[in-house]
């Protein structure tokens, strides 16, 4: 599975965003083998970034993250503040029949996620984020882009 792109989706009144029907079916493909999986076809795991967005991961591919992260010293300060972030605030979900998923309210207050949300696919995973967010991370990442050299690794990559 490996999800890509963005899309500018809406939250109904109950804080509800209808995943597109083209990721519903990875989504629920990479679940199906999941030897913890629930009659409600829970497994969906949000939580928060350090960037201000939400992060969807289907439960298979969170987990080596989450146990990663679980294993960091809890003394030391950078740890203990993943930790508290992206644990501490990691929710399983699951889509209801019609393919939407509740956000929590704290997870919506904390991304500042209002009716216009975007849903940009990563590989394994999504980020979700509000409009003025994803727009702010789209200036951003163009001005890095034009201003650095490239990343390790990219230096004779081209499209």
């Amino acid at each position: 599975m490996s999800f890509q792109g963005a899309i500018a989706l809406t939250l109904d009144a109950k804080g509800r965003l209808a995943i597109p029907a083209r990721h519903r079916e990875p989504l629920a493909a990479a679940l199906a083998n999941r030897e913890s999986a629930t009659a409600d076809g829970g497994g969906l795991i949000l939580t928060a970034h350090p960037h201000k967005c939400l992060l969807l991961y289907p439960e298979p591919a969170w987990t080596p993250i989450r146990d990663r992260i679980l294993k960091a010293p809890s003394f030391d300060v950078r740890s203990a503040a993943l930790k508290r972030v992206l644990i501490g605030n990691a929710r399983e979900e699951a889509m209801d029949s019609a393919g939407r998923l509740l956000i929590a309210p704290e997870l919506r207050d904390f991304a500042g996620l209002e009716r216009k949300v975007w849903m940009v696919g990563l590989g394994s995973h999504f980020e979700l984020w509000s409009d003025a967010g994803w727009q702010a991370q789209n200036e951003a990442a163009v001005e890095v882009l034009q201003s650095a050299e490239p990343p390790a690794g990219f230096e004779d990559f081209a499209l």
